[in-house]
C-alpha cells in the first residue's frame, strides 16, 4: 500500500520541485498532496489520511512550527520533516521540540529528502507491525484463560492497595463472586535444593512438567485460580471453597507431589494460608505463608503446610525488620506530606498492639530501631540531631506502657520529618539559588541543561526537577524569560537595532528571536517598540 504525503511551503517553484524530481512511487508513495499555508495544510489533514508532512520552517500567517504542533497533536504518527535554511535552525529546534523527526538544509539535495523518505516508511511499517502484534496478542489473551487467570493472581498477590476499579475489571472478565468472598491461597514451591538435576534444558522440561500437573491437579475446582510465580513457584488462589472442596483439594496436592516426584523425582513443599475476606489482605497471606515455608523447608521439603504452623511472632518480627522499617525509612524519604508517614507508623502500632503474642519489650525494640535508623539518615544539623536523638532514647527507655512507646515514636518522626524538609528546602534553595545567579549572568551564551549540570556536580536529570520545585517553571522557560525581559529593555533604547537586541540576548537569528518575542508577549519586537 502506498503511503501519503504533503508537502507545504509558500513558494509554488519549491513545491514543484520536489514533486518532480523525487521517485515518489519508487519510494512507496503515492503522488503527494500540496498546500501554500498553513491554514490550507490543516484542511488537507483533516479530510485526507495522511503518512508524512514535509514543511517548510518560515511561513507567513503559520508557521511551520506552529503547524507541526496543531498536525501531531491531532495525528501523533504523523512522520515530519523540515525544510530551512541554515540561518534558520533555531526554528528547526523548536519543530524538533513540538514532533517533527527530521530536517534538511537549503539548498534541497534530492537524495537526502528520498532518504529521509525511506527512514519514515522503516518507521511506519514497525509501528504497523506494533499495532498489528497488539492486536494479535489482545486475541490471543482474550482466548486463553490460563493467561487472563494467572495475570490476575499476579496483581492480586502483588498489590497491596489494590485498585476498586481494578478488581471490578477482574471480577467481570472472570465472573468472580461479587459478595461474601473467602479468600485463600496455596503455594506450592518445587524443592530444586533437593534436586539433583543441574542440565538448564532438563530444569525447564520440569518447571513447565510442574505447572501442567498443577493445572491438571486443580482443573475441577470452579473458582481455583492457577499462576507461575517464579522458576520453581505457582500460588492458586482459590475463593468460597466449601469444606467438601478443601478436603478434595488436599488430596489433589498429595497427587501434585507423588506425580513430581514418580516423574521427575522432585519434591514439591506446599503451603496453605489462613482465609480472609479482603483483596488487600491478599498479599498479606501470601507473605505469611513463603515465610513459613521458607522456615519449614530449611528442615524438610516436600511437606503440607498449614497455617496453623506459622508462627506469628516470629513472622512479625521478620516483617518489621525486612520489610515495615525499611518502608517508613522510604516514605519519610519520598513523602512531601509528613502526615502519610505518621499514619502509616499508627498502622504499624494498630498492627502490632492488639496482638497478644507481642511483648511490651518487642514494641520497645522496634521504637529502639526504627529511631536508629532515621538518626542514621538524617541529613540535618548533626549537633541539634544527636541531642535531639539521645533525647528520645532516654524517653523510650523511660516508657512504662506501649501507648507511651508510641507517643514518643510518633513525636520522633513529626520532628525528624520538620527537620528533614527545612534542611532539603535550605539546600535546594541555596542551589538554585546559584544556578539562576549563572543562567543570569550566562544568558547570551548557547547553554545546555546538560552543561549547567556539570557545572554544579549535579545529574541533569535530578537538577531539572529541583529547579522545577523550587521555581515552579522549567529551566528553559526561566531561561528564555531572562532573554524576554532583557530584549524588552534593550528595546527601549531606539538607538539599538533590532537585529542587535537579537544577538545580545543570544540568539543565532533575528527572525527566531521574533518569533518567540511574538510568541511570549503577544507583540513583534518593533510593535513592542513602537507601543512603549
Amino acid at each position: 500500500m502506498l503511503l501519503k504525503a504533503l508537502i507545504v511551503d509558500d513558494e509554488p517553484t519549491h513545491i514543484q520541485g520536489l514533486v518532480r524530481y523525487i521517485k515518489w512511487e519508487e519510494l512507496g508513495y503515492d503522488m503527494p498532496f500540496t498546500a501554500e499555508s498553513g491554514q490550507e495544510a490543516l484542511d488537507i489533514l483533516q479530510n485526507a489520511s495522511i503518512d508524512v508532512l514535509i514543511s517548510d520552517v518560515s511561513m507567513p500567517v503559520m508557521t511551520g512550527i506552529e503547524l507541526v504542533a496543531k498536525a501531531k497533536a491531532s495525528q501523533p504518527q504523523l512522520q515530519v520533516l523540515m525544510i530551512s535554511g541554515y540561518n534558520e535552525f533555531e526554528f528547526v529546534q523548536e519543530a524538533m521540540n513540538v514532533g517533527a523527526q527530521a530536517y534538511v538544509l537549503k539548498p534541497i539535495k534530492v537524495e537526502e529528502v528520498e532518504s529521509k523518505l525511506t527512514g519514515f516508511r522503516k518507521t511506519l511499517t514497525k509501528l504497523k507491525q506494533i499495532e498489528n502484534q497488539a492486536q494479535e496478542l489482545q486475541q490471543k489473551v482474550s482466548g486463553s484463560l490460563d493467561i487472563v487467570r494467572e495475570r490476575f493472581v499476579s496483581d492480586v498477590i502483588g498489590v497491596a492497595d489494590i485498585q476498586v476499579e481494578m478488581l471490578h475489571s477482574w471480577g467481570n472478565l472472570l465472573e468472580l463472586p461479587a459478595s461474601n468472598q473467602e479468600i485463600g491461597l496455596i503455594v506450592l514451591g518445587y524443592d530444586h535444593f533437593h534436586s539433583s538435576v543441574q542440565d538448564a534444558r532438563e530444569r525447564v522440561v520440569i518447571s513447565n512438567g510442574f505447572l501442567k500437573t498443577v493445572h491438571i491437579g486443580l482443573s475441577d475446582y470452579d473458582h481455583v485460580y492457577v499462576a507461575k510465580t517464579g522458576t520453581d513457584e505457582i500460588v492458586a488462589l482459590h475463593i468460597n471453597l466449601s469444606p467438601l472442596e478443601r478436603a478434595s483439594i488436599e488430596k489433589q496436592l498429595a497427587f501434585i507431589q507423588n506425580v513430581m516426584h514418580e516423574q521427575y523425582g522432585s519434591t514439591v513443599t506446599i503451603g496453605s494460608s489462613r482465609v480472609c475476606t479482603a483483596w488487600e489482605d491478599v498479599p498479606s497471606l501470601y507473605k505469611e505463608v513463603k515465610f513459613m515455608m521458607a522456615r519449614f523447608r530449611l528442615m524438610e521439603g516436600g511437606q503440607i503446610l498449614h497455617y496453623d504452623r506459622l508462627d506469628e511472632s516470629e513472622f512479625q518480627q521478620f516483617r518489621l525488620r525486612e520489610e515495615i522499617i525499611p518502608e517508613i525509612i522510604q516514605l519519610t524519604e519520598d513523602a512531601a506530606d509528613a502526615h502519610k508517614v505518621v499514619d502509616y507508623v499508627n498502622n504499624v502500632f494498630d498492627m502490632l498492639l492488639p496482638q497478644s503474642s507481642t511483648l511490651f519489650t518487642y514494641v520497645q525494640a522496634f521504637g529502639m530501631a526504627l529511631l536508629s535508623e532515621l538518626a542514621r539518615k538524617q541529613t540535618w544539623n548533626k549537633e541539634l540531631g544527636g541531642e535531639m536523638n539521645l533525647e528520645m532514647w532516654q524517653k523510650l527507655i523511660d516508657c512504662r506502657s506501649e501507648a507511651q512507646i508510641r507517643e514518643v515514636v510518633l513525636d520522633y518522626v513529626q520532628r525528624h520529618m520538620a527537620n528533614e524538609k527545612k534542611s532539603e528546602a535550605s539546600q535546594r534553595h541555596n542551589l538554585i539559588g546559584k544556578v539562576t545567579e549563572y543562567l543570569e549572568t550566562h544568558f547570551q551564551e548557547h547553554i545546555t541543561v546538560k552543561q549547567i549540570a556539570e557545572i554544579h556536580h549535579l545529574n541533569a536529570s535530578y537538577l531539572s526537577v529541583l529547579f522545577k520545585k523550587e521555581m515552579g517553571k522549567t529551566i528553559s522557560d526561566f531561561l528564555q524569560e531572562t532573554r524576554m525581559n532583557k530584549a524588552k529593555e534593550l528595546l527601549n533604547n531606539p538607538s539599538i537595532k533590532v537585529y542587535e537586541v537579537s544577538e545580545q540576548v543570544g540568539f543565532q537569528t533575528s527572525a527566531y528571536f521574533a518569533y518567540l518575542f511574538k510568541k511570549t508577549t503577544g507583540y513583534t519586537p518593533q510593535e513592542y517598540r513602537d507601543y512603549h
